[in-house]
């Protein structure tokens, strides 16, 4: 029988997360972040994963004027080549590559690639909780 934390990272990925293209703007983002409620909005680009930009980013770029905000685009601001694993790896070796690395999310694909979710510190939590309580 698999420990709890032996399971995939699928089972408690957030799926189909909200993405951007490289060329959205900031205000872009920043609707996004405020309509949607996200504080991660992977970058795609052809259908692939290119970046990934946070909530703090857009935060400290919000400071910038109108006219300068205009000139950024998300593939200026956004953390190039954004940790990921595959759908079946194992909760455990996420989040302590979260934890030794301090990043505050990873995307989450299948075999090829292709984007299947995302996993936050806020999801990491989550899987904490249902371990405490014993349901997984």
């Amino acid at each position: 029988m698999s420990t709890k934390l032996e399971l995939p990272i699928h089972e408690f990925t957030t799926p189909y997360p909200v993405t951007a293209r490289e060329d959205s703007s900031i205000d872009e983002l920043l609707d996004i972040v405020k309509n949607l409620k996200v504080r991660h909005i992977p970058i795609m680009s052809n259908g692939k994963i290119t970046g990934i930009v946070s909530e703090r980013d857009l935060r400290i770029i919000s400071a910038l004027s109108a006219r300068e905000k205009f000139l950024v685009r998300a593939d200026d601001l956004m953390v190039s080549n954004p940790v990921t694993f595959q759908s079946n790896t194992p909760i455990e070796d996420v989040i302590l590559e979260m934890s030794e690395k301090k990043i505050g999310s990873v995307l989450v694909t299948d075999e090829k690639g292709e984007l299947q979710g995302i996993f936050t510190v806020t999801d990491a939590l989550d899987v904490l909780v249902e371990i405490l309580r014993g349901r997984k």
